[in-house]
């Protein structure tokens, strides 16, 4: 098959010095390099988690490139990677385009690209991709690579929800060469149900946490004195932040039902995200009276500043991976309010922030009511959450993804008895 660059929406950056490196760019030619293809359904994902990674493979000598939905018009994604493919498909799940559209420019992509590796993100990306090389990973000694950010099969998930997830991850696991899990609860999860063999299934701290951006010190003053001139809070108000998209999953509803019922004046609660609820959660202010005291920010680019104001941030999900939101809180040693769910368990072990059970509007009270009252205590407790981040550094995670890669590419030093027998 003969790809259209036009019709497919490629762009790429390799100059001549990458074109001799790797032979024909388009297909043609020896591999004189690895080659790399991350797949999401939307731009915005790469944007958030993984240009880093890009970053650091390219410099490596990697070929890495990059697919999603509309993806030819993010310039960031241009910029960051060696190509970029555009891929029609829809994040609804039910979307017919993504079995039938999809998945021919996908191995269209795969015969003329021949990546040593590719590698999966998000539920339909990662599994309409695994559909469309169940056959060709195989021919073309292709390595699959699916990091589940967080099972759609879940502790304390409706039943019927459950059962159908879990059989699409299993049928989907018979085209999957590596699964990468990013919390204790998913790993026991993959190996309980044998999606695929427990050697081939890794666990990571997510995808990482740069801790020098998010770093307490990194920020000034004067910049959390202009968000809070911005909010227009007293100098005796106290802040609290949700950071999170207004959908269900997130609760939003649940944040500002405890926040109403702590009942003070001198406390204001922001909201950091838009979605489809936000009109709803608006109106819900108002009828609880507090309309004055909550801020809608809408996306907002300055989050560490924010967090940095705020006395707790709060997330009442009934469903995350890692939640990043969390990440950043404790790394800028900010306390956390979470609920008792995978991921945010696993982030906020070792008394390093408060856990409530999902839907406890009383309990999510209770918990800001203690951060409010106990600030020296809370303190402490952000600078834990701080030590215990060192762990999802960034840095740290970029490293056990070479070494991932080195294992599926099958690059690490062999071991041999004569090599063993060396002293």
């Amino acid at each position: 098959m003969v790809i259209d660059p036009e019709t497919l929406g490629i762009k790429d950056n390799l100059d001549d010095d990458n074109e001799s490196k790797n032979g024909n760019p388009q297909g043609g030619g020896s591999k004189s390099m690895n080659k790399l293809l991350m797949v999401t359904t939307i731009p915005d994902t790469l944007c958030a988690f993984l240009l880093p990674f890009s970053q650091h493979f390219r410099a490596q000598g990697w070929l890495v490139d990059a697919m999603a939905c509309g993806i030819s018009a993010s310039a960031e994604c241009v910029e960051a990677f060696d190509r970029v493919w555009d891929v029609q498909w829809s994040r609804n799940p039910l979307d017919p385009r993504n079995l039938l559209v999809a998945p021919q420019i996908i191995q269209e992509v795969m015969q003329q690209q021949q990546y040593d590796i590719v590698h999966v993100h998000t539920p339909v990306a990662a599994f309409v991709t695994r559909y469309a090389l169940r056959n060709l990973r195989k021919q073309l000694s292709a390595q699959v690579v699916y990091t589940a950010h967080g099972f759609h099969f879940y502790r304390d998930g409706k039943p019927l929800r459950n059962a159908a997830f879990l059989a699409l991850e299993k049928l989907a696991a018979n085209w999957t060469d590596r699964l990468v899990v990013m919390n204790r609860e998913d790993e026991e999860a993959a190996k309980r149900y044998q999606l695929i063999s427990s050697d081939r299934i890794h666990y990571m701290p997510g995808v990482g946490v740069d801790l020098q951006y998010y770093n307490p010190e990194a920020i000034s003053q004067a910049e959390v004195e202009r968000v809070r001139r911005e909010l227009g809070l007293a100098p005796e108000t106290q802040l609290l932040l949700s950071v999170a998209e207004f959908i269900p999953r997130k609760h939003p509803q649940d944040v500002l039902r405890a926040f109403a019922r702590l009942g003070r004046s001198d406390v204001c609660l922001a909201f950091a995200g838009d979605g489809p609820l936000m009109a709803e959660v608006q109106e819900l202010a108002t009828q609880l009276g507090v309309q004055n005291q909550v801020r809608f920010l809408g996306f907002r680019k300055d989050i560490p500043t924010l967090m940095r104001a705020a006395t707790a941030t709060v997330l009442a999900s009934e469903q995350e991976g890692l939640p990043r939101s969390v990440m950043e809180s404790m790394c800028l040693e900010v306390p956390v309010i979470g609920a008792s769910i995978r991921g945010i368990e696993d982030l906020l072990a070792e008394d390093c922030g408060l856990l409530v059970k999902v839907g406890d509007i009383a309990g999510f009270t209770k918990a800001i009511a203690w951060v409010l009252e106990h600030s020296q205590e809370a303190r402490l407790m952000g600078q834990r959450g701080r030590k215990r981040m060192a762990n999802y550094d960034l840095r740290q995670v970029i490293k056990l993804h070479e070494a991932l890669y080195a294992k599926a590419t099958f690059t690490e030093p062999v071991v041999t008895k004569a090599s063993l027998a060396v002293k």
